[in-house]
């Protein structure tokens, strides 16, 4: 006869003493303390393959499961736990007649606890292997245990994450060697979290091994990292999770290395500043306010680069993100600290420049060892209610090559800005309007109802910025103008060009391009069509 309890005697929802326990894990993290704790409370050991003979080197007592259910591991061990004796034991009902007849019938015992943790699926992907080895790290029994004990979480404690091991363990040496209800219910409200997980990352690469774009179904999971303090208000709550399917440098994965905590409104606002410098090959810094560039500029010299980026829009760039896609030098960490900066994100920081910094110990200064790939596309999810849109990353810049439709031709130098400011432009709310010299934003115009408002916006800040800067001129004077979708109207070119721009560039496509058209020749300026529109909203 077995050893379960007489089904008229359990009470769920007491705390149930653990008999027998199954471990299975391939993060092994703990795992021999633990199971040795667990003997010290009397608990038999089950184990399979390289977690039982990690536990019997290590002096504890383990039952091999190909003992225990009288079946050997076949097929190179991808059948092993797949057993009546160990899923009858997982999924039986205490407190059920019938349940326990045919557990004495078929010679089934208890499995009052299960630690599994899964094959390293992500990892494995992660590392670049190929397709059959990717399959072989799907674990099949390990998932199947885990809900049979999270469903049958009444009777079964399930353990799928290392840090809750202390956690059990306090629990069981607070209850006589029982796991209470509340424990065993949160364990499987994280085991089936994993579980979720795990198939949503297997159902995510399968889908790029097949080249699905719109999958008939779709999920996205995440780890958490950390939670915050609130999110974009104080009444709202929020978390950062890591997504498992993609190791893209940027602020999620950020080591911080000063300052305060990070808040909802700094990962979001650092985020959209390190993707917007990520755009650039040249050395480059932008600096962010409420997710939008109120300076952006690209050149050979770093420090150069900053200051141009600066000037852009001084007034805005109080309490700003600052992104750099090269090391953060000595000379920019000395700049930075004669202004209040809420985070500072680049690949690295000078060992120089981290002292320089330290004297704003507030200021929270991030490092991504790496610089995102622009033009990698992924999904990007946003929320609305009772749905999600989906949808790839904007990475390319233009439709195909540029086409001059005025009747003169754009210069050398008007080409590099206005390709400069479109790029820009991808990452400005709409309706967008930039203005650029010399490789550097001087006018921004984001978020606006209309497109002439933007223009009007960007070229007003920039004659704040030149007084600001005591110069006798907006440096609007000699720019060139990009606009991320098409002007409906010539009222936008015409304020434009009354700002003092050379050249623009545009999506073209508007039903009234030729009014457009006309209007730049009657200016004398160049003009290009990319063909593509880089909405942002």
């Amino acid at each position: 006869m077995n050893d379960t309890a007489n089904a008229q005697t359990i009470n769920a929802q007491s705390a149930i003493k653990i008999k027998r326990a199954l471990i299975s894990v391939s993060d092994k993290t703990g795992i021999e303390d633990f199971a040795r704790r667990l003997q010290e409370h009397g608990v038999e050991i089950l184990s399979t393959g390289g977690t039982a003979k990690a536990l019997a080197g290590s002096g504890i007592k383990v039952t091999e499961v190909s003992n225990h259910t009288g079946f050997p591991e076949i097929m190179e061990g991808r059948v092993k736990t797949l057993h009546p004796k160990i899923h009858g034991g997982i999924l039986a009902k205490r407190d059920d007649s019938n349940h326990v007849k045919a557990m004495e019938e078929n010679d089934i015992t208890d499995i009052d606890m299960v630690i599994i943790n899964l094959y390293p699926f992500v990892k494995t992907m992660h590392s670049g292997a190929g397709f059959s080895e990717c399959i072989e790290n799907i674990d099949i029994g390990g998932p199947a245990m885990i809900r049979a004990a999270a469903k049958n979480h009444n009777f079964v404690s399930v353990i799928t994450d290392p840090q809750d091991y202390d956690r059990v363990l306090e629990d069981m040496d607070n209850n006589s060697g029982g796991v209470t209800y509340t424990t065993r219910q949160s364990l499987a409200f994280t085991a089936f979290s994993l579980t979720a997980t795990y198939d949503s990352n297997i159902a995510g690469w399968f889908a790029n091994q097949v080249e699905e774009t719109i999958p008939r179904r779709i999920s996205f999971s995440g780890t958490l990292k950390q939670e915050l303090r609130y999110g974009e208000n104080p009444h709202q709550k929020a978390a950062l999770y890591l997504v498992d399917d993609s190791l893209r440098p940027g602020a999620a994965r950020a080591t911080q290395l000063q300052g305060k905590e990070l808040s909802y409104n700094n990962l979001n606002d650092t985020d959209a500043a390190f993707e917007l410098v990520s755009e650039f090959k040249e050395p480059a810094v932008a600096i962010i306010k409420h997710a939008n560039p109120c300076g952006v500029a690209e050149n050979k010299d770093l420090f150069k680069a900053y200051n141009q980026a600066l000037m852009c829009d001084q007034t805005s760039a109080f309490g700003g993100i600052i992104a750099l896609n090269r090391p953060l030098t000595a000379d920019i960490a000395s700049a930075i600290i004669e202004r209040f900066v809420e985070v500072i994100i680049a690949p690295s920081i000078d060992a120089d420049a981290a002292e320089i910094l330290k004297a704003k110990k507030n200021i929270r200064v991030l490092t991504t060892d790496e610089v995102p790939d622009i033009t990698q596309k992924r999904r990007m999810v946003t929320r609305i209610a009772g749905g999600l849109l989906v949808q790839d990353t904007d990475c390319d810049l233009l439709g195909d090559e540029l086409k001059t439709v005025t009747d003169r031709e754009p210069t050398k130098q008007e080409v590099a800005d206005m390709l400069f400011a479109f790029r820009v432009a991808k990452h400005v709310k709409s309706n967008a309007i930039i203005y650029a010299k010399d490789g550097a934003t001087v006018g921004i115009g984001a978020g606006q109802m209309s497109r002439i408002d933007s223009t009007r916006i960007a070229a007003w800040k920039a004659e704040e910025a030149a007084k600001e800067a005591g110069w006798s001129e907006p440096l609007t004077i000699g720019s060139v103008v990009a606009s991320d979708a098409f002007f409906p109207f010539a009222d936008g070119l015409i304020a434009a060009a009354d700002a003092g721009v050379t050249a623009v560039i545009q999506p073209g496509g508007s039903i009234r391009d030729q009014e457009v058209i006309d209007a730049a020749n009657e200016r004398g300026l160049a003009m290009v069509f990319t063909g593509m529109r880089h909405f942002k909203h």
